[in-house]
């Protein structure tokens, strides 16, 4: 029996579709990628900001690629627009802001590298100090420790040294 008898023909693409399909699937292919990667490895905060840099950068370059159709690259400036909204919940969460300042491979290099705003920059520095006041520093009552009372102020020192390398 043919596929025609059978009503599909009405399904059959054209061939400005199929380049539109084509187009789709390419930009797609960094959203499925990324999907995969995070459904296979272990995903944790700090990997987060780094895979929607990526993206953040490939949608740019698909909507001012002129190789693109206008309808496609004004589908990924929407959806460019969905993940600048997701973005700024992070900007919201002092956990992703600590959590890349404090990561061995990121600390405040990846952001500098990146061009982020040095406001940006300064306020995750702030916040890591000042969780680290919070969890840390109040831990230590001014009780002999048999050790240095600012022993906790080295260890700070240590952090704000190691994070900035």
């Amino acid at each position: 029996m043919q596929w025609r008898d059978l009503g599909l023909w009405k399904y059959e693409l054209e061939d400005n579709e199929w380049v539109i399909l084509q187009q789709l699937h390419n930009i797609l292919k960094i959203l499925k990628d990324t999907m995969l990667y995070f459904s296979c490895a272990t995903p944790n905060l700090a990997t987060m900001i780094p895979a929607m840099d990526h993206i953040d950068k490939m949608l740019m370059s698909y909507s001012h690629n002129k190789k693109y159709l206008p309808s496609i690259r004004s589908a990924v400036q929407l959806a460019k627009k969905t993940l600048n909204r997701y973005y700024q919940l992070t900007d919201r969460s002092r956990t992703y802001r600590i959590s890349m300042v404090l990561h061995p491979q990121h600390k405040l290099l990846y952001f500098k590298a990146a061009h982020w705003e040095d406001d940006w920059i300064e306020t995750g520095e702030k916040l890591m100090h000042e969780e680290f006041e919070r969890l840390y520093l109040s831990l230590h009552d001014g009780s002999d420790l048999g050790c240095e009372d600012d022993v906790w102020m080295v260890c700070f020192n240590s952090i704000l040294v190691w994070h900035s390398c």
